[in-house]
């Protein structure tokens, strides 16, 4: 995954706060949760969502701020859950972007879509190669 220097107008302390972040992760999985098609699919595995919150703040602070929090392998372990479609992918952008463009910060809203797109596609592309071996791995059909 990309991720360049503030310097380069990506990632970094200015990018949006600690709160935005925090915001950004509670509004989209919330969102999540709520959705019909994605809802159940994350209730199933997600036994601690105060532990998750947590995690998954790390990480998107990591991403946009460059705060470097976050430790781990996240497509790694998300790679062995069965039944994930081409359109829970597409959804889990569409919820994403819908919460980004709602965040008022149009920089952070931009290096968020553009991360979000990038990792969907690195994990829906390694999870077709290794869940669906006789399916030629191919990229979400997104702009």
């Amino acid at each position: 995954m990309r991720i360049h220097p503030p310097e380069d107008g990506g990632p970094g302390l200015g990018l949006c706060s600690e709160a935005e972040v925090v915001r950004l992760v509670e509004t989209f999985y919330l969102r999540v949760r709520r959705d019909d098609l994605l809802g159940h699919f994350f209730e199933k595995r997600v036994r601690d969502w105060a532990a998750h919150h947590s995690l998954l703040v790390a990480f998107w602070s990591s991403l946009l701020r460059g705060t470097r929090r976050f430790h781990g392998a996240p497509v790694g372990c998300h790679l062995g859950m069965a039944g994930l479609t081409e359109a829970m992918f597409l959804r889990w952008l569409a919820l994403f972007r819908q919460t980004t463009a709602d965040c008022g910060n149009e920089a952070m809203r931009h290096e968020a879509d553009d991360a979000a797109l990038r990792m969907a596609n690195h994990f829906w592309q390694r999870y077709q190669a290794r869940q669906l071996p006789t399916v030629v791995p191919s990229p979400l059909p997104v702009s």
